[in-house]
């Protein structure tokens, strides 16, 4: 009965974990979720910041996402930089060049994306 009991536990943590891991599991919609919020708020356009989103989570780990933290404005900064200058210090303070380019270019691409939509939409 016991050797049951134990059997069920790891069959339904195994369950749990496929369901919370896999593709498109929830784990990964809540953190596409947060990712989007995040962008929005610093400025982002909601449909830029849903394609970023899926991209930055599918091509990211969870330890470089939070690398990107790092972008948000510090004390005494605006919420979006007003320079080049203050740009690519932001970049400089990720700290992982991997991050900085998946970021540029799913930004780059989905920057384009939406025009084209927007642009073939009208």
């Amino acid at each position: 009965m016991r050797f049951l009991f134990i059997m069920l536990l790891v069959l339904a943590v195994g369950v749990g974990a496929y369901f919370l891991f896999r593709t498109d599991g929830v784990l990964e919609r809540v953190t596409q979720a947060r990712v989007e919020q995040a962008l929005v708020a610093n400025g982002a356009p909601g449909l830029l910041a849903d394609c970023m989103a899926e991209r930055l989570v599918d091509d990211l780990t969870i330890g470089q996402l939070r690398k990107l933290e790092a972008l948000a404005p510090r004390e005494g900064e605006d919420r979006v930089p007003r320079s080049t200058r203050d740009a690519l210090d932001r970049l400089e303070r990720v700290d992982d060049p991997q991050a900085v380019r998946v970021l540029v270019a799913s930004g780059a691409r989905c920057s384009f994306s939406v025009l084209r939509n927007e642009i073939g939409g009208s």
